[in-house]
């Protein structure tokens, strides 16, 4: 097959976009460098493609203290809990919406919508929270957000592209309605499950404002806001506090080491689910 030869336009949009990417990924590179520069070496302000003298000291020091090691644990807990409980709901949830028959469809439906436009805002919510007894727990960043009326809507508008007849087919053969929803529906859905999980694992991994609100012990602290306490405190004196150390080490290596711990679990879990975003399964289950 003929190369098709590039036109000057191509060349720009190439050239465009390769200048973006390095325009993105430069920070990392910056990041990863600086945190694996020996601190003995390291230089104020002065730009790192790679490590002068190559030192895991940062990360050492890092993974040595307690207070990094709780936030971590907080952070796995309510990321597995989270995404489990997020699945569970949104997908029985948005399953019972392709039902347009059962009685009260419409009302539910449209509470549903209401909440695309309205919220209760954060003060009610913390309210509830409260009254619940959740405060300083870790559930409180897990139960008030089990599920959502845009994950719901766009799981519900998968299900609804499965065919029926594969449905039909199943209760022929004898499957009532728990049978269909994990033999058909949950195996031709896994590019939407895949999909969800990933949303579902960075914003658990990623939650700082709703665990500054309702987590006031250090000690279930989550990550994020662990590495913003290292972040933020440029004087030095929060870092001791955030880590519970006499001994402090050089900041901005503590710092960037601290951003790449916090990012590496996404980054590596990343590339095993975006194949799922743009491939389905359903390709031919339905035979004309």
């Amino acid at each position: 097959m003929l190369s098709k030869k590039m036109s000057v336009s191509d060349w720009i949009i190439y050239a465009f976009l390769g200048i973006t990417s390095l325009v993105c990924l430069l920070p990392f590179v910056y990041l990863v460098s600086i945190s694996l520069t020996d601190p003995d070496v390291y230089r104020p302000f002065t730009f790192y493609f790679f490590p002068k003298k190559f030192s895991l000291q940062a990360y050492t020091y890092i993974l040595s203290t307690n207070s990094f090691v709780n936030s971590l644990k907080s952070t796995v807990f309510i990321t597995i809990a989270g995404v489990v409980c997020n699945l569970i709901v949104t997908l029985t949830f948005a399953y019972g919406l392709t039902k347009t028959r059962v009685f009260g469809y419409r009302f539910i439906h449209t509470l549903v919508i209401i909440t695309l436009f309205f919220s209760a805002g954060t003060i009610p919510t913390f309210l509830v929270v409260r009254n619940l007894h959740l405060l300083n727990s870790l559930w409180a960043l897990v139960l008030p957000v089990l599920t959502s009326a845009w994950d719901i809507v766009v799981v519900r508008s998968f299900f609804m592209s499965i065919p029926n007849t594969l449905e039909e087919a199943a209760r022929i053969d004898g499957c009532n309605d728990m049978g269909v929803f994990f033999k058909i529906i949950l195996p031709l859905s896994m590019p939407v499950i895949a999909t969800f999980t990933l949303f579902f694992a960075v914003r658990h991994w990623n939650t700082y404002f709703s665990a500054l609100i309702y987590i006031s012990d250090t000690r279930k602290w989550t990550l994020q806001l662990l590495v913003k306490q290292l972040v933020i405190d440029s004087d030095g004196a929060g870092f001791g506090q955030a880590v519970g150390a006499d001994v402090q080490p050089p900041q901005e290596t503590i710092r960037m080491a601290s951003v790449v711990l916090s990012m590496l679990p996404i980054m590596c879990v990343y590339p095993f689910l975006q194949k799922h975003f743009a491939k389905g399964v359903m390709l031919g289950s339905v035979k004309g």
